[in-house]
């Protein structure tokens, strides 16, 4: 006997079991209560497992935009007209140039919000971010309005308690 036919002969025959396997395998699927319930039980236990990780990363991305805007507080913020100017010119060029570099959603968006929290009209400046600034970052940058409760967008600042229009969280 050839070995090409021996070869032949031994991939029709690997072909032929898992093709049965495969017959086997759906006909039980398809008839044996018990092995649907397991399977049926094992697809919601890796939807939750898959839901539960969204959530953790969720729950952590969230915490390290807490910890970005608690940073910038701490680090404070220019108050003198020209060094505000200065200031709110550079954080928008580092955020523009974050922005097209793909870079980290959280970082972009901590440069937008510095500028914002100098800039005089907050509510104006934030029209404008609609318009030019990414979706993903925006929506980063929500967040990050969100957990400030001393920044009004009504152009006044305080120290603390929510906004005036209710924007604050508490």
């Amino acid at each position: 006997m050839k070995a090409s036919t021996l070869a032949v002969a031994s991939a029709g025959t690997i072909i032929t079991g898992l093709l049965a396997y495969a017959v086997y395998f759906d006909h039980k699927r398809q008839t044996d209560p018990d092995f649907r319930k397991s399977l049926k039980r094992n697809n919601r236990r890796m939807a939750r497992v898959v839901k539960e990780e969204a959530e953790a990363q969720g729950a952590q991305f969230r915490e390290g935009i807490k910890q970005a805007v608690q940073q910038a507080k701490e680090e404070g913020f220019p108050t003198d007209l020209e060094e505000k100017e200065g200031y709110f010119m550079s954080q928008v060029a580092k955020g523009e140039s974050l922005c097209t570099e793909g870079a980290d959603k959280i970082e972009a968006a901590l440069a937008f919000y510095k500028a914002l929290k100098v800039y005089p009209q907050p509510r104006d400046l934030i029209s404008i971010y609609d318009k030019t600034v990414q979706k993903e970052v925006l929506e980063v940058l929500a967040e990050m309005v969100a957990m400030d409760p001393t920044l009004k967008l009504d152009g006044t600042f305080t120290g603390g308690g929510g906004s005036a229009d209710g924007h604050g969280v508490e």
